[in-house]
């Protein structure tokens, strides 16, 4: 598996390399099935279009319809920063959850894996457009996971969003403008307010580092700028790392040390500094906190104490919990099990709250 996946899917939705499980089992869950759906004219909130946005997704299993034609089995599981929809076919994800009898098997479920604006195989500004693709937001990347379920896919429901990191924050958005749309929802590692203070900081920082680098050249650079390139990587590294997880795979420092230089000798081939510009800066406007009273799904919503993104000791979750209607907010203990921020794609770890939450509905 490729460090760049270990790197911005750690951001997102994945874990250092030195510590990424076996592949999987070609027979340990079905395969998914593949497809974009296009969306011509996509208008973006700042009133930009797009002659043909392409959306990229996985699927897994059938829908299922009711007897008034609603579809009641659907599961919709959204990325983190960087990452796509492939990141959840890992071992530490789809080995618990998509197997036969798991609690999201595709025999039952009808799980959705898209890839969002920017990211994976999605329509992004390395495609073509550079620093001329459209500057999207959060509310523009839901809108188009909104149009490739019920236009795409023809799916009017949905029994469950599950997101980790920039897809848990995109699920608060969900839930706040499409309310009725979800039975459930699961928030894994974000906070559903503006993203301020530290943040915010390592944020700003990354795209600083891309803007002020000569080499970038406003978006045209012909080779990718690499000091750039470098500090973006240092930052997401560190802001990845769960220090449990880091003493005990790299105990000396000469271990460290190797670790770091075989990080960057491989990592800088697969960056695309647009892309990873645009991605970061898609948060700049999210801030679902005045209206969260409006969700009316049943959300569980689960950090772990050890993540750098979202520390527990700002108080933020234990504040605006009790304003969900229906919510339970869990705050995962710091053990040999949880991998920092990353502990949202260890599905070990919490599913038997999200056993819970789908035994509730």
């Amino acid at each position: 598996m490729r460090l760049r996946a270990a790197l911005l899917t750690m951001l997102v939705a994945a874990i250092p390399a030195f510590a990424q499980p076996a592949a999987r089992p070609q027979t340990a869950w079905p395969s998914p099935a593949e497809a974009d759906y296009t969306v011509e004219n996509f208008r973006f909130h700042d009133g930009a279009t797009l002659p043909a946005l392409r959306l990229h997704y996985a699927t897994l299993g059938t829908p299922h319809r009711d007897a008034n034609g609603q579809v009641d089995n659907a599961v919709l599981i959204l990325h983190g920063t960087g990452g796509s929809g492939q990141q959840f076919l890992r071992l530490q994800f789809a080995g618990v959850l998509f197997v036969p009898g798991g609690l999201l098997d595709p025999a039952k479920f009808f799980i959705i894996l898209p890839d969002g604006i920017g990211h994976g195989k999605s329509s992004k500004p390395s495609d073509r457009l550079h620093a001329k693709f459209p500057a999207y937001t959060y509310d523009d990347m839901v809108q188009a996971q909104y149009m490739l379920l019920t236009l795409g896919l023809h799916v009017n429901h949905l029994r469950l969003i599950l997101g980790t990191s920039m897809g848990c924050m995109h699920s608060f958005v969900w839930g706040e403008t499409h309310p009725t749309f979800m039975d459930a929802m699961m928030p894994l590692a974000c906070l559903p307010v503006q993203i301020a203070g530290r943040n915010r900081l390592w944020r700003q920082m990354i795209m600083d580092g891309i803007r002020n680098d000569p080499a970038w050249q406003g978006g045209e650079y012909k080779t990718e700028p690499r000091e750039a390139l470098r500090n973006a990587s240092n930052i997401l590294l560190l802001a990845s790392f769960a220090p449990l997880v880091a003493q005990s795979k790299l105990p000396t420092r000469d271990a460290a040390d190797v670790y770091l230089n075989k990080y960057h000798a491989d990592d800088f081939a697969q960056l695309d500094a647009n892309d990873l510009l645009y991605q970061v800066n898609a948060s700049r406007d999210y801030d679902p906190s005045a209206k969260l009273g409006t969700i009316t799904a049943k959300v569980m919503w689960i950090n772990s104490a050890d993540d750098f993104i979202n520390p527990p000791e700002l108080g933020i979750a234990q504040k605006m919990a009790p304003r969900l209607q229906h919510a339970k907010f869990v705050l995962l203990p710091i053990s040999g099990q949880t991998h920092g921020h990353g502990t949202h794609t260890w599905a070990a770890v919490w599913k038997d709250y999200l056993a819970e939450l789908l035994a509730e509905n």
